[in-house]
């Protein structure tokens, strides 16, 4: 019985250790070197006692920020729809233009991994506030053999350039070729649709569109006063239409319902942007 006393006693004294060093390094944040000056142990042994005291429960990290949440929701989105990956960036009071900086920042990140790498040739990118305050994040890593695609039009109805367009943005930061389409993102009539893809710049758009190896496009809301509407390529008219035919939102211009089923009659033959089924085959 001596004997299993001592055994006991000797445990609780390892744990009351153990304790103590978890305390001083996640609540008083010390450093491990600290921690083995301060109780005269090694700093293997410290940094055993801190994966122990983590891998028994008795050190428990809980996270009371909106980052929690925002990634307990980007995995139920991942899983739900069958993404690669997902992020949800914080939001902790309703700013429209706080949100669009975090959002920024993320895309910023993911878009700054593929222009590190050398071998990238070709990327294929929307328009929109948000994408542009991506580019505008970006840091200015330099790609010369990059060549930057617009994936729609850049000119409004009134025939002015689009600001929101961010391939040019994008090619004077990485020193890369920009490709725009100089046309209307919707046009008039399907008539007019042919006649602004019937010139010598539409093979070379597509046949680098085929090339692309990663796309950033935004999505746009459908209603009187969108994006759309604001930038000048559509009326608020055709915007009413659009979602009284049960659009709720837009990539490139192609509007869809709330199942992400396009709307086509009287609409997607209108619609001068790359396909979108072709845009799914490459990360978007």
């Amino acid at each position: 019985m001596r004997n299993g006393a001592r055994a006991l006693g000797m445990q609780s004294t390892k744990k009351e250790l153990m304790a103590q060093v978890a305390w001083l390094y996640f609540v008083g944040n010390n450093t491990q070197q600290e921690i083995a000056q301060r109780l005269n142990i090694s700093r293997p042994t410290i940094n055993r006692m801190i994966s122990l005291a983590t891998e028994s429960g008795m050190v428990q990290v809980r996270i009371n920020h909106p980052i929690r949440e925002c990634m307990d929701l980007a995995s139920k989105i991942q899983q739900r729809f069958g993404l690669s990956m997902c992020e949800v960036a914080p939001l902790e009071a309703p700013d429209e233009t706080a949100g669009q900086r975090r959002i920024a920042v993320l895309g910023s990140a993911m878009m700054e991994r593929y222009l590190a790498d050398p071998s990238l040739r070709v990327m294929a990118v929307g328009f929109g506030r948000t994408l542009k305050a991506v580019v505008d994040e970006i840091t200015e890593p330099r790609a010369p053999q990059l060549s930057i695609i617009s994936l729609a039009g850049s000119v409004a109805r009134d025939g002015s350039f689009n600001s929101y367009d961010v391939g040019l943005r994008l090619a004077d930061k990485t020193s890369g070729k920009a490709f725009l389409q100089p046309m209307p993102i919707i046009a008039n009539t399907a008539d007019e649709r042919d006649q602004w893809l019937d010139n010598r710049l539409t093979p070379l758009i597509k046949d680098l569109y085929s090339q692309a190896e990663v796309a950033f496009v935004g999505i746009g809301e459908v209603q009187v006063n969108c994006a759309l509407v604001q930038n000048g390529f559509l009326s608020p008219e055709e915007a009413k239409a659009l979602a009284e035919q049960g659009a709720v939102g837009e990539i490139l211009g192609w509007a869809m319902d709330r199942q992400g089923a396009p709307i086509n009659e009287g609409w997607s033959e209108r619609v001068t942007s790359l396909p979108l089924p072709r845009l799914a085959e490459r990360p978007i």
